[in-house]
């Protein structure tokens, strides 16, 4: 396995974990903060929710369903739908705190992080690249 792979793959498991929450509907779930201010700017660029070839199945399964004790479902769009650009970049980038998802800035490229974004967002999708048009802030 090439060190890309790994990254990718351990940025994957830590999506998985980080994002992951149940069938919780979205109003059953509490605010999410708001990402720092270096990344309150993040938007996807053009074409990269509908451009996507990254791998995530290992956690989420090749149709979405969860593979891994804690992995988010991610074909529940009331779900995806909650989390703007700039707040899953931020999570993937960063991890979250006092859970299983660690950073991977500095493991893999901007761009790959975008790409594993559009992956996921496949998901609530019917599994066809889809834009982000469902997000309400």
């Amino acid at each position: 396995m090439t060190r890309r792979n790994v990254c990718l793959s351990t940025l994957m498991v830590g999506c998985a974990l980080i994002l992951s929450g149940g069938m919780a509907s979205a109003e059953d779930l509490p605010p999410l903060p708001s990402p720092p201010p270096e990344y309150a700017d993040k938007k996807m660029p053009a074409g990269g929710w509908t451009e996507t070839e990254v791998n995530c199945s290992s956690c989420h399964g090749t149709d979405g369903t969860p593979k891994k004790k804690g992995a988010r479902d991610f074909r529940d769009p009331n779900i995806v739908c909650r989390f703007s650009d700039a707040f899953w970049f931020w999570r993937i980038s960063e991890g979250v705190p006092k859970t299983k998802m660690k950073a991977n800035k500095g493991l893999i490229s901007e761009e790959q992080i975008w790409q594993v974004m559009a992956y996921e967002n496949q998901f609530s999708h019917g599994g066809k690249p889809a834009d982000r048009s469902c997000y309400k802030p």
